[in-house]
């Protein structure tokens, strides 16, 4: 028999002094305790009660027993109640990484709302343009955009982001304003860390190489450098949504944009996701929402 069998019957036995309060206690017959409390005195050979018409009482060895029984079930009931509240409350750590300049623009203003409304959280942020492990660096979360690779990690999405090509008028009025895919190269183009932009031509993905003078891993260095004139630029809404409201730059090839791409938070495959770490992911949507 297992070692824990009875334990709980037995324990509520001896402070009720009845089977059949405990059996009330604990949900179950009267039946069902008796048999689980004879079976763990046979598994230890030993008396445990003394069983009269009214009432039961402990045996010299039922005391001893009780004594240390009754420590196993307080850190039993212990240690489920401090799940619960984990359940229940938002407290404790939740290390997280993403993209520098997403983080600092985009999460930086939820996760600090979030921090501020948990008082009891402690939040570990990491921000690197490096897609690091999550499992090997202990993070509960990362933010990730764009496709996704195959992995056996848990993908929620949290929202999309659109790509532009754009040009300040300055460039346009220089250069012109190229108005077929093949036209890319005639042009400058700013190149960021993948040699090649993404395209949807007649419903198709397309991938077309482009080149120019100007290449750099910041999507923020790109974006100045559009605006300053020095070429074309293929960026994410967030580094240039402001500056096509405004005008400073145009946006170009608009019949062959590609369709709005993920904003993605990935966590290792757990049996149940701490209710910190949802609570989080919901503050984030909800957040990204109207972004």
């Amino acid at each position: 028999m297992s070692q824990w069998e009875g334990i709980s019957e037995f324990v509520s036995a001896a402070e009720l002094e009845s089977f059949t309060s405990a059996a009330n206690q604990l949900s179950t017959s009267v039946a069902q305790v008796s048999r689980r409390i004879a079976r763990l005195e046979a598994h230890l050979g030993v008396k445990l009660f003394v069983r009269t018409t009214r009432r039961v009482a402990l045996t010299e060895a039922g005391q001893v027993y009780y004594h240390h029984c009754k420590q196993l079930v307080s850190g039993l009931e212990a240690a489920n109640s401090a799940l619960t509240e984990m359940q229940s409350a938002v407290k404790g750590k939740i290390r997280l990484t993403a993209p520098v300049y997403f983080g600092e623009n985009e999460l930086a203003p939820l996760l600090t709302d979030f921090a501020e409304q948990h008082s009891d959280l402690q939040l570990d942020i990491v921000l690197t343009n490096r897609q690091l492990d999550i499992i090997e660096g202990g993070f509960d979360l990362a933010i990730r955009l764009g496709n996704l690779s195959d992995s056996n990690l848990i993908a929620k999405k949290l929202g999309t982001r659109q790509m532009h090509v754009c040009a300040s008028p300055q460039y346009l009025a220089q250069y012109g304003q190229p108005h077929s895919l093949a036209e890319l190269s005639y042009h400058q183009c700013l190149v960021g860390s993948q040699p090649y932009w993404r395209f949807s031509e007649k419903g198709a993905h397309r991938q077309i190489r482009v080149d120019g003078r100007f290449r750099c891993n910041s999507g923020h260095f790109l974006a100045m450098a559009a605006k300053r004139g020095i070429g074309i630029a293929q960026l994410p809404d967030v580094y240039v949504h402001q500056d096509l409201e405004s005008g400073d730059l145009v946006e170009l090839l608009l019949p062959f944009r590609e369709k709005e791409e993920g904003i993605w938070a990935l966590y290792p495959q757990k049996s149940f996701l701490p209710y910190k770490t949802k609570m989080l992911l919901d503050h984030l949507v909800e957040g990204l929402k109207g972004r």
